[in-house]
């Protein structure tokens, strides 16, 4: 019901935003975007999307070797539709790239541990992103304007992200499945679910322990190639501004993806981050010294592009999903 609620108050506040700054006012800024243009701000996302399955391809070791890259990026599209679309922290859609992979062969061990480890290393890039980001602001704002204690307040946050990010580390190092069974155990709880999957977790904990004892390699890498997927949306920034007309410099653009990324992250709860995402993008563009049309039309211009990405993973999770149930036909079916 929640989530519902949360839901309606986010139309309403970007109902709210489109009604106060004038539907016609951002009619006339849209239409400077033909379709050529429209093409152009989806491609940095395609970019995004491409590298970033190719950093989970990194940490799949092996197992990658029986999917090939476009199967890859197919599965990972498919999950992040799910992770886009309901209010589970950006963390919904993994327990189904994992259950996709098996589709393919992929043990499960290393499938689960791939997707674990993938969402590590894409959350420490996603924060030295936006490291990048707060540190930029102040450099092009100023540390002694409003803006600044903004992104000092900021800062703080992601301090603590650091922090978080650190423990779930050790958490993994020492078995993150095992941790979780053994505080279970100790609250006095009886979750049936993982009692009778405990031999599966515990092997999933040993590939992450083996992962980060003997990988180190492909650990770093993975973080650079999803810091650089990360970076893509900075393109999509500076392509949204440019196309709008404003003036826009690699550096401030580079600044409002970083912090707009932080904005989405910190709305999590909401489905979508509907409404909060679209005044945070808003008001972040506003600080930068832009129009609240231009701030509003950027917003409404990054959900033209969720909307269509959303479509295409709907399309990806139906092609693996009838993959799957084909060969799961084949294979119960008599020889």
């Amino acid at each position: 019901m929640l989530r519902y609620i949360l839901l309606a108050l986010g139309v309403l506040v970007l109902s709210l935003l489109v009604w106060n700054i004038g539907p016609g006012n951002i009619y006339e800024a849209a239409s400077k975007l033909g379709p050529t243009a429209l093409l152009a701000v989806l491609i940095p996302s395609v970019i995004m999307y491409s590298v970033e399955a190719y950093g989970w391809k990194v940490v799949l070791g092996q197992s990658a070797q029986r999917v090939p890259f476009w199967r890859l990026l197919t599965i990972r599209t498919a999950g992040e539709v799910v992770n886009m679309t309901t209010p589970t922290a950006y963390l919904g859609g993994e327990p189904l790239k994992a259950y996709l992979l098996k589709k393919h062969d992929v043990p499960v061990a290393d499938g689960a541990a791939s997707v674990v480890i993938a969402k590590t290393t894409m959350t420490i890039a996603e924060v030295f992103y936006i490291l990048m980001g707060i540190a930029l602001a102040f450099w092009i704002l100023g540390v002694g304007s409003s803006a600044g204690q903004t992104i000092t307040a900021a800062l703080l946050s992601v301090g603590l992200l650091v922090g978080s990010i650190g423990g779930f580390i050790f958490i993994q190092q020492r078995g993150l499945f095992a941790s979780m069974l053994s505080l279970v155990k100790k609250l006095g709880l009886r979750i049936k679910a993982l009692e009778t999957h405990e031999a599966h977790l515990c092997a999933i904990d040993q590939t992450i322990q083996n992962f980060y004892s003997h990988h180190q390699k492909a650990f770093y890498a993975s973080i650079g190639l999803y810091l650089l997927g990360w970076m893509a949306e900075s393109l999509e920034v500076f392509g949204i501004i440019y196309f709008l007309g404003g003036s826009v410099t690699a550096l401030s653009a580079l600044s409002i993806g970083a912090l707009a990324v932080f904005i989405k992250g910190g709305s999590f709860f909401i489905p979508g981050s509907l409404g909060a995402q679209d005044a945070g993008n808003m008001l972040l563009l506003q600080t930068f010294g832009y129009s609240d049309v231009t701030g509003i039309t950027f917003a409404l211009l990054r959900r033209f592009r969720e909307v269509v990405w959303i479509g295409i993973g709907l399309l990806c999770l139906a092609m693996v999903g009838k993959r799957g149930l084909t060969k799961d036909q084949r294979v119960e079916s008599p020889s």
